[in-house]
């Protein structure tokens, strides 16, 4: 969220999180972002909860990160080609329902490839399978841990993604 604190065509309305024990609500609190926490209940229907919130807010674009849940087809909808997604690995390997977190980072160095990384790419109705906007790539060695590659991974995330959703945003504005 600190990625467009001061932009000055870009603002960041609402923070959802899925998850009761995310940091998102003291990263959103720091940044003096109103923050709602909405299980994934909520977005099941078109006139719930979650609808309500981005109805209120009038948002225009959202940018998934840690959201392990599969958005339902209302959403995908109504938001069509504007919701983009970041993977910790080389879409379209290493993708679909289970493949986050260590298990994405276990399934890489399980397969013997030498480089991973991550992807950006915007949501559709099935788990990372949305047109890939951009890739970033980071070696895997041998001797790596499961927390090596995803601590490599997770530098390329925070490196790309602000400039990757910065530039689609503004492209779409």
């Amino acid at each position: 969220m600190s990625w467009f604190q001061d932009h000055p065509d870009i603002r960041v309305t609402l923070m959802v999180y899925n998850r009761k024990d995310s940091g998102a609500k003291m990263r959103a609190d720091k940044f003096g972002v109103p923050a709602m926490y909405l299980p994934n209940a909520d977005f099941i229907s078109e006139t719930g909860k979650a609808s309500e919130a981005l109805n209120a807010f009038e948002i225009d674009f959202i940018l998934l990160a840690g959201f392990l849940a599969l958005l339902p087809g209302w959403l995908v909808s109504r938001f069509r080609d504007r919701i983009l997604n970041i993977h910790p690995a080389l879409l379209p390997d290493f993708g679909g329902k289970g493949m986050f977190g260590r298990n994405v980072h276990g399934a890489v160095k399980k397969s013997g490839i030498t480089e991973t990384g991550m992807s950006i790419h915007l949501v559709n109705e099935k788990y990372d399978e949305g047109k890939i906007l951009f890739q970033a790539t980071c070696p895997v060695w041998e001797s790596d841990s499961e927390t090596d590659i995803a601590t490599r991974v997770l530098k390329l995330e925070h490196l790309h993604y602000p400039l990757v959703a910065e530039q689609f945003i503004l492209s779409k504005s």
